[in-house]
């Protein structure tokens, strides 16, 4: 376990308690007094990131354009998963800037495209049944924009690139990275990697499922099924039949199931690349009104005001409680560490 780890289990055990804060509130009608507890924000927490998850969507649908979209995705192998743990914000950047570089150089090569690509890039570690999967997933509209020329081209059909040949290609990339890095493959690393390019069409479902754990845990509670004599019961789609299974184990190994897809400390799991990054909103105006876009309004976020439990009268704050720093919060940690030490020594 990392302190990453150990930080985000301390703040998931203080969400809605009082190490998070209290709001006092007193109703206007009935002057009954309420204290509520606020969430920890953290963004491995499954019952926080709604909001951001929600917002990051919004943003992303203003960018969608009128074209075809693709869902590429790399992949590691399983041999090389390993050192991918042990190196992970190297590894990941890597991932990112590989998979972003293949994509590019088949844009500015294609016959019909002949320019720069607008990617968005999110990173996922986790396979359907919670192992450990490193993986990129790209969102990429069928068209380019050559800024010499002004021009905007597009594909269209259910075809962009082939996927082997896309592998190839990034699966050199990442061999130059690495022995520019000082490292090397595994002895027992395949030849051949796994990419897959699949038509989305109009990108809106894609971003939809890509958002679900952005800013969030792994799993719904809802896959939770039970909890009982140590013993976890979770359900997971398989990705070969397509069919609901379940897996039970203790408790120890489910929590490290889904604590180890934890990033690290700062790491951006969602980026954006080409006429889609935060830099070049010039650039997508000018193609929305080449394609003569229309887009609508973004939606705007409706604050829930909260009732009296008794009357359903409206509550005033009184005073506000902050959380507890990060001092107070030390020894939850301290005893975490060492009751995954007695673990280690068992």
């Amino acid at each position: 376990m990392h302190t990453v780890h150990r930080r985000a289990i301390a703040h998931i055990l203080t969400c809605h308690t009082p190490a998070c804060g209290e709001i006092a509130s007193q109703c206007e009608d009935c002057l009954h007094g309420t204290v509520q507890h606020p969430s920890c924000g953290d963004r491995f927490c499954p019952s926080c990131g709604h909001l951001a998850n929600s917002d990051w969507l919004a943003r992303q649908q203003q960018k969608l354009l009128p074209v075809d979209y693709y869902m590429v995705t790399f992949t590691v192998p399983r041999q090389l998963r390993p050192f991918v743990w042990h190196h992970q914000t190297w590894a990941y950047n890597m991932l990112f800037d590989c998979a972003v570089a293949t994509l590019q150089s088949f844009f500015t090569r294609d016959k019909k495209l002949l320019g720069n690509a607008g990617l968005t890039a999110v990173l996922h570690t986790h396979a359907r049944n919670l192992d450990f999967h490193p993986h990129v997933h790209l969102i990429v509209p069928a068209g380019s924009f050559n800024k010499r020329s002004q021009l905007w081209r597009q594909k269209t059909g259910n075809y962009l690139f082939k996927a082997d040949n896309m592998v190839r290609v990034f699966r050199a990339k990442c061999i130059v990275a690495m022995t520019q890095a000082g490292y090397q493959l595994p002895p027992s690393t395949p030849k051949k990697w796994n990419a897959d390019c699949e038509h989305v069409g109009k990108g809106d479902k894609a971003l939809t499922y890509l958002a679900r754990y952005l800013n969030r845990g792994v799993i719904k509670e809802d896959n939770i099924l039970y909890c009982h004599n140590g013993m976890v019961t979770f359900t997971y789609k398989n990705s070969t039949t397509k069919q609901y299974q379940t897996l039970t184990e203790p408790v120890v190994e489910f929590l490290w199931r889904v604590i180890q897809h934890v990033l690290p400390k700062g790491f951006r799991r969602a980026r954006d690349y080409g006429f889609l990054h935060g830099n070049a909103k010039r650039t997508l105006q000018r193609i929305q009104l080449m394609l003569k876009v229309r887009l609508s309004p973004p939606p705007i976020r409706k604050l829930t005001q909260k009732c009296c439990p008794h009357c359903n009268g409206k509550l005033h704050i009184i005073w506000l409680k902050r959380a507890r720093k990060a001092t107070q919060i030390r020894p939850m940690l301290l005893s975490l560490k060492r009751t995954n030490t007695a673990m280690d020594c068992a």
